[in-house]
Parts: C-alpha cells; sequence; structure tokens
C-alpha cells in the first residue's frame, strides 16, 4: 500500500495573520508589502520583527491534524500565498529525554530537541526556510549570506528549490563539507581568509555593488519567523508547560531570540500564561562578547575573536542583534556561559557514547554548561532543562579528534 504524499495545504492562501513590521528599539512600523532589512532610522538601525493580529482567537486546537511540520503555525509565519512556500518537511524535531546519562542529570529533568534532523541537517533550515519563502513571495531573485557553515548550505538548498540564485560567503577554515553541499547545491561559495565578520562586511559591499538581497543574521526580519517556530514546538510538545531552564548556543541568537518571541505572541493568544524558561546563551569561550557584556553589566558587547574552534557557529565575534540578546537574558533572569573546544569536545564525545547522538560541537557545549550550573546550583534541583542541538554532528568531524 502506498502511503499518500502529505500536502501543506490546498488553500492560495496560508491564513497568515501577518499585518507589519516593528522595530524592537525604537517602535517605528513598516509595512510588510516590500522589501526590507533593518529599522531606517540612523540612529536605530535595530533587527525589525513581523508582528501579527493576535487577537482573533485562533485556538491552539486549530493544530490538531496539520502536517508535522513548522508550516503547521502558518498563521504566524510571514508568507501570505501557499504558492511561496518553499519547505521539504523542516520542524516538528523530536524532543528526547536523557536516558544513559540520566544519573548525571540527579533530580532534573533533562530534555534534548534535536534539529540534527531537519534539511541540510540543521536547524538554519527553519530560518533560512522562512526567509527564502518571503524572498520569492517579495520577487527577489539572488539572495547572499555569510555563513559559518550550516546557514550557507541552507541558503543553497532553499534557493535552489525555490528558483533562486545563492552566493555564500565562507570562512576558508570551515569543514569542507559546509563547502562541498553549497557548490553542490548550486550556490555561488566564496571562501574568505578571516571570520564571519569579514565574510558580512565582503556579502554586504558585493550586495550593495549588484543589488542582492542580504540575509545576515537578524538583518532582515524574516529569518527570525523561521527559528521561532522551535518556541512553538517546545510548547505543543511539552502539552503547552514549558521548561524552567533552556540552554541555547548562541552566535548570531536567532533562534534564541525568536523562542522568546514565539512565548510573547502564544500568551497574547492564551495558549499559554506568563510563566518563563529562564534562557542561557551558551558561547565559544574563543568569541565570549555576549558573556563578557552580560557579566560586565553592558548592554551591548564587544567584538571578541579568539580564533578558531570547532564549533564554527558559535564563532560571531559581534552578533547584529547583541542588544535584544542581552534583553533576553535579563528579562528571563537567565546568564551566559562559555565554554572551551575541549569541553565541547569531551561533551560531544560522551553524549555519542552514552545517549547514541552525535550532536554538533555547539550542542555539545550546552551538556557541559548544564552540568557546570547544576553544580554551582545556579539551576536548582527538580527543575526542568531543555538543551536545544542545533545541528548534526556528522558535518563537524573534520573538526573532531576521535
Amino acid at each position: 500500500m502506498h502511503t499518500p504524499i502529505q500536502t501543506l495545504a490546498t488553500e492560495t492562501e496560508t491564513g497568515s495573520l501577518l499585518t507589519h513590521l516593528e522595530c524592537p528599539a525604537c517602535g517605528l512600523t513598516y509595512s510588510a508589502d516590500v522589501v526590507r532589512t533593518v529599522c531606517e532610522d540612523a540612529g536605530c538601525q535595530s533587527s525589525l520583527f513581523a508582528r501579527y493580529d493576535l487577537g482573533g482567537g485562533i485556538s491552539k486546537e486549530t493544530l490538531t491534524g496539520r502536517p508535522a511540520n513548522m508550516w503547521r503555525y502558518k498563521e504566524f509565519l510571514p508568507v501570505i500565498e501557499t504558492e511561496n512556500m518553499i519547505t521539504m518537511g523542516e520542524g516538528f524535531t523530536p524532543i528526547l529525554p536523557l536516558i544513559n546519562l540520566k544519573h548525571l542529570a540527579g533530580t532534573n529533568e533533562v530534555l534534548w530537541k534535536d534539529e540534527a534532523g531537519n534539511p541540510t541537517g540543521s536547524f538554519k533550515a527553519r530560518g533560512i526556510g522562512a526567509a527564502v519563502s518571503k524572498a520569492k513571495e517579495l520577487g527577489i531573485t539572488t539572495m547572499v549570506t555569510p555563513t559559518a557553515g550550516n546557514a550557507g548550505g541552507a541558503l543553497a538548498a532553499y534557493a535552489a528549490r525555490a528558483g533562486i540564485k545563492a552566493v555564500v560567503y565562507m570562512p576558508k577554515l570551515t569543514p569542507q563539507v559546509f563547502k562541498d553541499e553549497c557548490r553542490l547545491y548550486g550556490a555561488e561559495l566564496i571562501e574568505v581568509d578571516g571570520n564571519i565578520s569579514d565574510c558580512g562586511r565582503m556579502a554586504n559591499e558585493a550586495a550593495t555593488a549588484n543589488g542582492w538581497f542580504q540575509v545576515s543574521t537578524l538583518k532582515e526580519p524574516y529569518r527570525l519567523e523561521g527559528k521561532k517556530t522551535m518556541g512553538y514546538e517546545i510548547a505543543e510538545q511539552l502539552n503547552w508547560q514549558l521548561p524552567d531552564v533552556i540552554l541555547y548556543p548562541t552566535g548570531g541568537g536567532t533562534g534564541l531570540i525568536g523562542i522568546w518571541k514565539a512565548f510573547d505572541e502564544m500568551e497574547q493568544m492564551g495558549w499559554i500564561g506568563s510563566y518563563r524558561p529562564r534562557m542561557v546563551a551558551v558561547q565559544s569561550a574563543s568569541c565570549d562578547g555576549i558573556v563578557q557584556a552580560f557579566h560586565g553589566q553592558q548592554t551591548s558587547s564587544l567584538f571578541v575573536d579568539g580564533g578558531f574552534t570547532i564549533a564554527n557557529g558559535l564563532r560571531v565575534p559581534k552578533p547584529y542583534a547583541d542588544k535584544i540578546i542581552l534583553k533576553v537574558l535579563r528579562d528571563s533572569n537567565g546568564t551566559a556561559i562559555a565554554m572551551g573546544d575541549e569541553q565541547m569536545s569531551e561533551a560531544l564525545k560522551e553524549i555519542a557514547r552514552h545517549e547514541g547522538m552525535l550532536v554538533a560541537p555547539e550542542g555539545a557545549a550546552l551538556w557541559q554548561a548544564f552540568k557546570q550550573m547544576k553544580a554551582t546550583g545556579w539551576i536548582k534541583p527538580q527543575e526542568r532543562v531543555l538543551l536545544l542541538n542545533t545541528g548534526s554532528g556528522y558535518k563537524y568531524l573534520e573538526n573532531i579528534v576521535i
């Protein structure tokens, strides 16, 4: 017997409740009907947030029977016409309990939300999927991004499916598999002798000169929308009871901000209450600007780049949305912590050998962070803790000494 092909929708419109874009820093609003990047106020230039009409009484019961991917939340995603949804089944990734390492968790329930099974092997499929879909809807023909690895592969894949040209700027030190996938998907790959900030500068110059649309982290409004679906899923998969603590590997910080945005949207609709997890940003010791700024009581971070780290995605010397990241950490009564490469490598091997999960180094950093924070008492007994593994460890084997 053949399984029928699962279609996303039969309607020509998604039912998106998108109303406008808003600057969370200064409050300026913008139409979502034309191409936008960041706030146009010269003194602000903050990331823009998509806003929705959340007062329409949509019930969480409307999710029943919908496809198990991120587009089950289509009313709260920015794409208007169904034909513009570029989807390969991204989202609705599993939440897995610890099994053989449970003794190290003690009285804490520790859960992994594992993003490794997304298309192109990481959570980047969510944000890029949403951004490429909206770009198609807005008539964009060429997209460009700087990347530490996974975002470039995701853009290459989703742009190929959308019929959009992709240009990717990537550090030369990135493992070969990330370069190969970009080229296989037909993207134009430019290798840069530098870090992601150097890639960002070059991508910006090329975009300005050629009229390309940039999808740099939080320099356009729609990657955030795809990433926020992790927050919707965490709530739905845990029966609308949020965990006490969420640990998140923080490079550009889109997912951390997106999850927090999702919680706010769901509360406005009455899907959840006002209780919030304490959010923890976990960084690489080589790029720990958020950690330094948080503990130094600063509202923005300095440029910090200590060089190579096995967690490519954490080598972000200064996130564009550093002010928003720091505000989320403080609003949630959270914190920030950094892990070194040796700690990440040890954790990666421990998880693989005992839990059968080959997580990305960025995800492995969270396990080590959890153990440290439990030992210091910051994570309290009985608390439920969720760790968010952002991608597949298979793509990082070149970085790991076995």
